[in-house]
């Protein structure tokens, strides 16, 4: 018995460092690495110039920030949210042409792209196309199989926005419908 309890303490001891060890899996990431934001961009009150036409717009706001519309992690500010509802790129003759999209917003309803590419990509039966001026914005974008969540733009009628978790980058995307 004596053996068994000698036994038992020295495995004890030799295992103490492993679990007093802290988990260092480097710095947190400032744009995606999962994180989702809890609400969509707010409406914009000041509206910024859109780019001109031709114009490369810069969205990496800060180092370490991609050059596409992205969610900072902290405060879930949302970069590259700020031309206004006058901004002619985003104007659509016919809104919700394929009716408006019913499953779900917001990081509550997190879906996996399940194939497509651009003009064209779908997930649960729902089918979505990207702003075509908007394609090089997501061209890193895994699309079978990245977590997107979507939510409401609020100065667009007609878009919403796709926001990807894993890169923290969005895009404006149009309904297509469920078929």
């Amino acid at each position: 018995m004596k053996k068994k309890i000698a036994f038992f303490a020295v495995t004890l001891l030799l295992a103490l460092p492993v679990v007093a060890q802290k988990k260092s899996s480097g710095p947190k990431p400032q744009v995606g690495g999962g994180h989702i934001p809890a609400r969509g961009p707010s409406p914009v009150r000041k509206p910024a110039a859109p780019p001109k036409a031709g114009a490369q717009a810069h969205y990496n706001d800060r180092d370490g920030h991609p050059n596409a519309p992205h969610v900072d992690i902290k405060g879930d500010k949302w970069v590259g949210h700020d031309t206004g509802k006058n901004d002619a790129r985003y104007h659509m003759d016919h809104p919700w042409a394929h009716g408006r999209f019913n499953g779900g917003f917001g990081r509550d309803h997190v879906f996996h792209l399940a194939g497509g590419g651009p003009g064209r990509f779908w997930f649960g039966g729902f089918y979505f196309a990207v702003a075509p001026f908007e394609f090089d914005l997501c061209s890193g974008w895994l699309w079978d199989g990245d977590q997107i969540v979507i939510y409401e733009d609020p100065d667009h009628d007609g878009w919403y926005l796709a926001y990807n978790a894993r890169l923290g980058t969005y895009v404006h995307v149009e309904y297509l419908g469920n078929q």
